[in-house]
């Protein structure tokens, strides 16, 4: 075992890891936003302000049609980046459909690669949540590379976290550019066959 992974600690890695599932929760349940339809009001929504007002406005006790209302800190951060994942996902569904419109289908699976753009944004962005005490990946290693005695550690555990995301988020990317670029060839044959 390399001297750096001895002085991470046995649980590093475990707590890591959930807390970047957290990264990625938040980022899903923020994309299921997407049917809000306060679009231009939304956009004037910084995450910060969205978050905060979860928190500290709506009560604890909070009812909506008689059903109690309990935002987790993982649901907070996420519905605080509803406005950003559904302003993007309108202004680039709309150019999509302009593209449609236009005849231009390959065009319109530009879409795909927007929206999984966004998803990653929102997975970084998600880190706000260490702000209100939520653990996610991000906080993890920011909290380990505090307890490192040099620099060079430290780097080493940045650059692990970097790998860590860039990977599934890389592998994402991929594979929906594989799937965009089979769809588009499954076009052009239909169109050229009619």
């Amino acid at each position: 075992m390399s001297p750096l992974l001895q002085r991470l600690g046995g649980d590093f890695l475990p707590t890591f890891l959930g807390g970047m599932l957290v990264n990625f929760e938040i980022a899903a349940l923020a994309a299921i936003g997407l049917s809000l339809t306060l679009i231009g009001l939304m956009r004037a929504a910084p995450t910060f302000v969205v978050m905060f007002f979860l928190l500290n406005v709506i009560p604890r006790d909070a009812e909506l049609f008689g059903v109690p209302i309990t935002l987790s800190g993982v649901m907070t951060v996420a519905v605080s980046l509803v406005p950003y994942s559904a302003a993007y996902a309108a202004d680039a569904g709309v150019e999509a459909l302009q593209q449609w419109r236009r005849g231009s289908h390959v065009g319109a699976l530009l879409f795909l690669s927007n929206m999984t753009r966004a998803f990653f944004v929102v997975v970084m962005s998600s880190g706000a949540a260490a702000a209100i005490g939520v653990t996610e990946g991000i906080s993890v290693i920011l909290r380990q590379a505090e307890l490192l005695p040099s620099l060079a550690d430290r780097l080493v555990l940045f650059a692990i976290g970097v790998a860590m995301f860039g990977i599934p988020l890389q592998a994402g990317f991929a594979f929906i550019r594989w799937l965009q670029r089979a769809l588009a060839s499954h076009m052009t044959r239909r169109q050229a066959g009619t």
